[in-house]
This record gives C-alpha cells, structure tokens and sequence, in this order.
C-alpha cells in the first residue's frame, strides 16, 4: 500500500491525521504521513501517533519498503495496537527533525564549492559527513568553515523544483554522486535548489531542508580526514569553528 509522503511538499507539517492502512511485523502504514522515511543518508523521524481514545503509540523509526512510497513507521516496543481504518493523529520530534533539515542543507552548500564527487554522506543531529573523490591540499577546515558561513549568512532561498528525466539525462552535472543516481521510471526528479533561479545549487535529492540558508545558523568543518588515497571526509557541526 502506498502512502502519502507529506514531507515533501511541506517539511515543516509537524502535525496532521491519517488512517492506518495496515500493521505488520514491518511496521504501521499510514494512507498519508509527515514522517521522513530513512533514506539519502538522512534518517528516519521519531515521534507519536495518537488514537482517537488518547492511546500514544511511541514512534522510534521510519523506514521504506521496496519502493519510496512504502513507508513504514516502527513502533517501540510494548506499544499499544493500532488497527487498520483506525483514524491518529500524527506528530514528529519536531526539534530533532529541524536540526536534521539544518544539517542537510548545509551538506548541500559544502558540496557547491567542493567541486568534487561525492562518494558518501550521512546526516545526523549533531555531526554530519561529506566525502569527496579529492586529492590532498584540497582545502582547509577553516577555509571551508569560511565559505559555508558566507553562504549561511547570505539566507539564500531554498526551494523545490521538478524536472523530467529527459532534462537530467541532458544535465548530468546536476548529479553529484560518484556511485548513486536518483531513482528513475516515475518520469519526474525532485531538485533541491538553493538561490534565486537556483543560483547557487540544484540537485536531485528526495529529503527534507529549511526554507532560507540562514535557519542553518552557526556551522562549521570539525574536521577532513583522509578516508583513502583521494578520499577526504568532512565533517560538519553545529556552532562556531573552535567554540
């Protein structure tokens, strides 16, 4: 059964109803859900459903079936039971999930002047990772930390916008992935774009990100390791550069 992924035309819904369409040992699936399925290195929400008679059912994952449209929201264990056609209200760790959406963009400004491919990431609350295909000498921590800010500060738009496949077959560059291509067959690709007219960034990327660049706030490059012969990682982290 398919769901509803309500994030991606507005991630800031913290709040909505939905109907449960089944649970099994995968999880619960709902007919519509504001919770981010684990997917692109970004993980999945936590949160709560709620039943009509008060039942909380603690909300510990999310994660996708075979397709991005099979979501499946893990409950913690010894929860209360949910039926199908049961009606809940839904809610996500609000301020977990904005650090994450803080997080992610800023992956996608460090990427705009690290022209490199990117060969992994991972998104988390606190400290996050890039790696690119690069030599050493590429950059420093404190000249990256520059730049990121300078974007940062700049509160470049972000917005969404959707192209066909036939478009990104002719603009590979969009792809900044060494190894990994954006899903194709449904004939659409979602671009993350950053700047007026997409100035600055554009990319295909199905996960959630804050409206202006400026919601990143204080952020910086912890570190680059070197993670192969011409692999470096960088990690980044909330707050100023040696605070």
């Amino acid at each position: 059964m398919k769901t509803i992924p309500l994030f991606r035309d507005d991630a800031y819904l913290a709040h909505t109803q939905a109907t449960v369409q089944q649970v099994d040992e995968r999880g619960i699936v709902l007919d519509r859900t504001i919770f981010y399925a684990t997917s692109g290195g970004q993980p999945g929400d936590t949160g709560r459903l709620i039943r009509a008679d008060g039942a909380e059912i603690a909300i510990t994952g999310t994660v996708t079936g075979e397709t991005k449209e099979d979501i499946f929201h893990l409950a913690a264990e010894g929860a209360d039971t949910l039926r199908a056609g049961d009606t809940v209200d839904l809610l996500i760790d609000w301020e977990r999930r904005l650090r994450l959406m803080r997080m992610h963009t800023a992956c996608h400004l460090l990427t705009t002047f690290c022209p490199y491919p990117v060969t992994g990431a991972a998104v988390s609350e606190e400290d996050s990772r890039v790696d690119f295909d690069m030599p050493d000498g590429g950059m420093s921590k404190e000249e990256a930390t520059d730049r990121l800010m300078q974007l940062v500060r700049a509160d470049h738009p972000v917005f969404v916008r959707m192209i066909g496949e036939d478009e990104l077959t002719a603009n590979p560059a969009l792809v900044k992935s060494k190894n990994v291509r954006p899903p194709s067959g449904s004939g659409q690709i979602r671009l993350v774009c950053i700047g007026g007219n997409a100035s600055v960034d554009s990319q295909p990327c199905g996960g959630t990100h804050v409206r202006s660049t400026s919601e990143i706030g204080d952020i910086h490059i912890g570190k680059i390791e070197k993670k192969g012969r011409e692999n470096r990682r960088f990690r980044l982290r909330f707050g100023t550069l040696g605070g």
